[in-house]
């Protein structure tokens, strides 16, 4: 974690004279970066990165790596000679940010210019220092496709990956340097303000009790047994060093946040807690829910977002984690999905998932993420507490199709799918829960429920009959919809951090949930105490009072005081015209109650 002593010296050094813009970023990064270096820098030249050398191999290695590497030993160790600026500018050359696509996009156009503003700084070389600095543009605007900052907080790298906790990272690690170094000097960067956004919009949603999320970490999930906590310590120290370049209160703000994480020891910061809610972000397929005592959180996959990553030999059986997995934690639980989950999981039976069994080579589908659906219809609708999420899904390498709807709640993740069908000659599972843990497992099968014991509950709201797998760290719940079906579903709803007793009453409640429409045209829910209604519309029609003229997700919410909010929002992001009618009765100002149709048009 960044010293309180090097924040201070950053702030002290940007009250000094500038007469040497250079001197001054050398002696700046030297307070930022810590670390072991290279002391024989022109030896490792001579004899791996040799100017003129034909790279071999992964052009990572050649143009971030080793430079970033010998560039910053240099610049820490006070080096004063040639052999490495001439390499650098064989390997490296500043063609690299003429485009912004291919290689030199997101965290890699960040590292590439880190890289060419480094060798700037050893050859005092001004036109490149402001060539650097000028190739980070397009990473500080937002993007409609593809890599980088999206509006809704979504950050994508290699096209089709989410990844605020693994290049997102890194990404927020080199700008918080360069904004850090290069301030009060001819190249200071003033477009910030997306990149500040993203603390809390991309990188703050998925920190939970001192880890990183492995729902945004791509094909790096299975490195380090502790890797989520590492690239949550390494975003909290992003956070911190950026704060250097923001204004008081967001400064203040975020080391608070920080230390909600339990990434900062500090008496003097309040602590500011995770809050609840929910975020959701369509443009990664990604959603977040928060409640009281526990959090959950949702991947899935579109024709812009892969069903997974793999390349460089990792995550080779990642294959199912966009097919609806549905993770969730309770404060007892929060190492839930790492000491070894990855190693030793089923693949076949991620949790939430509705999966085709037919086996799958090693690295099934397209490398680095392009393992794309042909539908659009994924996402939903919030109004940041409540929400409706939807995923038209296809298999990965598989004739399976599904409508899968979840509808995240105060105490429960409600989940519908219909139209579940099927050619691969295999059964297809919709795994309800697979918890790595040892702990006793409470069946009613009458009843319709199921409690794991300390961690939560299972309500069958379809008088279906789950499937129970145990072996020596997992208890799975599993529903067998036979082999190739034709218009399978399912209905349950998960309780997490719930009692036995109060999900043997959940069960026998029959009036704390309506479910309204469970088809391939509809997927919809009434929970009458939270005055809710939530709708996913595959299709035009009806469900309940709500009635939609095209695909679209609603979310009605009638409060206590007799207003209501409705949320709607089009997963497709087609530009067609959309009608919502909500039938319910109002009352109107001529005192006189009758009833009306509130009709939305968007």
């Amino acid at each position: 974690m960044l010293s309180r002593r090097a924040l201070l010296l950053l702030g002290a050094a940007a009250l000094l004279p500038a007469d040497d813009p250079f001197e001054l970023i050398g002696r700046r990064w030297r307070e930022v970066v810590s670390g072991p270096v290279v002391n024989d820098i022109d030896g490792y030249v001579r004899r791996s990165y040799a100017p003129g050398a034909d790279p071999e191999g992964n052009w990572w290695r050649w143009q971030i790596g080793v430079p970033k590497r010998l560039l910053d030993s240099a610049v820490r160790t006070g080096y004063r000679g040639s052999l490495l600026l001439e390499a650098v500018d064989h390997f490296v050359p500043e063609s690299v940010l003429d485009d912004y696509d291919g290689t030199s996009t997101g965290a890699n156009r960040v590292d590439l210019c880190t890289v060419l503003l480094l060798r700037a700084v050893l050859g005092a070389d001004r036109e490149r220092a402001a060539r650097a600095v000028a190739g980070l543009a397009p990473v500080l605007r937002y993007v409609t496709e593809g890599d980088g900052f999206h509006r809704d907080g979504s950050f994508i790298q290699h096209s089709w990956v989410p990844y605020p906790g693994g290049y997102g990272a890194v990404l927020l690690t080199g700008l918080a340097r360069l904004f850090a170094v290069l301030r009060g000097t001819p190249w200071e960067v003033a477009e910030r303000q997306v990149v500040h956004d993203s603390v809390e919009r991309s990188f703050a949603p998925f920190i939970h009790q001192g880890r990183c999320m492995d729902l945004v970490r791509g094909r790096s999930v299975g490195r380090h047994a502790d890797g989520a906590r590492r690239r949550a310590r390494e975003i909290a120290e992003a956070v911190l060093l950026l704060g250097e370049s923001a204004g008081a209160a967001e400064r203040a703000r975020w080391r608070g946040l920080v230390k909600g994480w339990g990434l900062l020891d500090d008496d003097r910061v309040t602590a500011i807690p995770e809050p609840t809610g929910h975020v959701l972000m369509p443009s990664s397929a990604r959603a977040v829910h928060r409640a009281e005592g526990w959090c959950a959180a949702l991947s899935m996959s579109s024709h812009l977002i892969g069903h997974y990553e793999h390349g460089n030999g990792e995550n080779l059986r990642g294959w199912h984690t966009g097919a609806g997995m549905l993770y969730w934690w309770t404060p007892d639980h929060p190492d839930q999905y790492a000491d070894g989950f990855w190693q030793s999981v089923d693949p076949y039976r991620l949790p939430g998932t509705t999966v085709s069994t037919r086996r799958l080579p090693d690295g099934a589908g397209p490398a680095w993420g392009q393992t794309l659906t042909p539908w659009r219809w994924v996402g939903g609708a919030t109004d940041g507490t409540y929400a409706t999420v939807g995923h038209h899904l296809s298999g990965l390498e598989s004739s399976l199709e599904a409508f899968k709807s979840w509808f995240f709640l105060d105490d429960a993740v409600v989940c519908l799918g219909a139209g579940i069908a099927c050619r691969d000659g295999v059964p297809v599972e919709t795994v309800v829960d697979n918890r790595r843990t040892g702990a006793a497992l409470a069946v009613d099968r009458r009843a319709g429920w199921f409690h794991l014991d300390g961690h939560g509950g299972y309500v069958v709201l379809d008088g279906a009959q789950p499937r129970i797998g145990r072996d020596a760290r997992y208890v799975t719940l599993w529903l067998d919809h036979g082999t190739d079906p034709v218009d399978a579903g399912y209905a349950y709803a998960l309780l997490p951090g719930a009692s036995e007793r109060a999900t043997r009453a959940r069960a026998a409640a029959s009036t704390w949930l309506h479910v309204l429409a469970n088809t391939t045209a509809q997927q919809a829910v009434a929970v009458p105490s939270l005055g809710l209604t939530a709708a996913n519309f595959w299709q035009p029609g009806t469900a309940g009072p709500l009635t939609a003229s095209a695909p679209c997700a609603v979310l009605v919410r009638e409060k206590g005081d007799g207003t209501a909010t409705l949320t709607v929002d089009d997963p497709r992001r087609e530009p067609t015209g959309l009608t919502v009618v909500w039938n319910r009765h109002v009352l109107v100002f001529d005192a006189l109650a009758e009833p009306r149709t509130v009709t939305l048009s968007v």
